[in-house]
């Protein structure tokens, strides 16, 4: 038992210290330079080509679900003659 926590216990120190030493690139200051430069483009765009693709289907799904939902309210408002 004493044995298996020990292992246990070396194992959790080895991968907290493997994990210490991968070093990543800050990119933040890169990304704040990016954002905050006044080029005219909004803030949701910066991002790139991607934020545009986000932002166009964004609107699409936003336009026309609201031109189906009054159409909707339409054909509810003007219920069918019995006939």
């Amino acid at each position: 038992m004493l044995r298996s926590l020990l292992a246990l216990h070396q194992i959790a120190q080895r991968t907290i210290s493997t994990a210490s030493r991968r070093q990543f690139e800050n990119k933040a200051p890169e990304k704040q330079k990016l954002f905050q430069e006044d080029n005219g483009i909004p803030v949701h765009l910066k991002g790139g080509i991607a934020d545009a693709l986000v932002y166009r289907a964004t609107m699409i799904l936003t336009v026309g679900g609201t031109a189906y939902a009054i159409y909707q309210l339409a054909v509810a408002s003007f219920p069918k003659k019995q006939g």
